[in-house]
């Protein structure tokens, strides 16, 4: 039983591929397709290759910012609906102990005058003078009025480009002049990436080689905010280098802000300064993980 069964199946799979020959293809009027098929796939895949070994230059940068230092002016909707939430706060608030000692003191005094008061009646003072509410509302008066609060603005350090101490309440950007090419250009501090390490170890390696005492970054993630990239002209561009990508990671100073540095290569500006800085292309994409905390 088992020989006729097998002896069918032969058959059938030869008469499979006697259709599937060429003699039977064309005489069906199918078109070959092996052979395209397979050329096809091949240059598709060799294209494929090319594109995923195409030469780029990696590079890791630092977008370093100082967050503000002082609360920013209120707007005039901020202000209203402060006055709003004070207003509130004042009618429906119960009275703190300091008014109410405002009015046992009142009430003493009326006693007083009205020869209806026994010293006695003061427990725990003895023969000590009783300090007054209203006392203290003088010892207060007098510490505000020999209190001095730091100026917001200060003009002749918030116009020093090189400060991180400039416009406290705004939030800093630190860029860097460096060579690209044949020209400078102002950039976020940026490095070249070096086998072994990764983008994040290249992007602390940018922020540590800068020649600005003090500067300490807390990097927010291990992975980047933003990727900018960029080809090299045709007349410079090789076989081996065909452009730059850039990778972008956030950091927040941290610690003491550093002094006034005396390289003018580098300047602490505002999200509203850097059109005058950086080139349009690289200012896009770099606006759009920049948030005015």
């Amino acid at each position: 039983m088992a020989a006729p069964c097998r002896r069918v199946a032969t058959r059938s799979v030869l008469r499979f591929l006697s259709c599937c020959s060429g003699t039977a293809v064309r005489n069906t009027g199918c078109r070959p397709f092996f052979s395209a098929s397979v050329c096809a796939a091949t240059c598709q895949t060799k294209d494929g290759v090319e594109r995923a070994t195409a030469p780029w230059t990696l590079v890791a940068a630092v977008c370093l910012q100082r967050l503000p230092v002082v609360s920013a002016d209120c707007t005039l909707m901020e202000q209203r609906f402060k006055d709003l939430m004070c207003q509130m706060e004042l009618e429906k608030s119960v009275m703190s102990d300091h008014e109410l000692r405002i009015l046992e003191d009142a009430e003493r005094r009326l006693r007083q005058q009205a020869n209806d008061y026994d010293s006695d009646e003061e427990d725990g003072h003895g023969d000590q003078d009783i300090l007054l509410a209203q006392d203290l509302d003088d010892m207060w008066e007098q510490k505000l009025k020999s209190f001095q609060p730091a100026l917001r603005v200060r003009a002749d350090v918030d116009k020093d480009l090189t400060s991180p101490e400039r416009c406290l309440a705004d939030s800093l950007l630190l860029l860097a002049e460096q060579q690209v090419g044949s020209e400078k250009l102002w950039l976020l501090p940026q490095t070249q990436w070096q086998e072994g390490e990764t983008l994040r170890q290249t992007a602390e390696r940018a922020l540590t080689s800068l020649p600005v005492a003090g500067i300490q970054g807390t990097f927010l993630s291990n992975a980047p905010c933003g990727v900018y990239k960029y080809k090299l002209p045709s007349a410079v561009r090789t076989e081996d280098s065909a452009g730059t990508k850039v990778f972008f990671f956030k950091a927040f100073l941290s610690g003491q802000a550093p002094l006034a540095n005396t390289h003018a290569s580098f300047q602490w500006v505002k999200k509203s300064e850097l059109q005058g800085y950086l080139k349009p292309a690289y200012m896009q994409k770099v606006n759009r993980f920049i948030l005015c905390l």
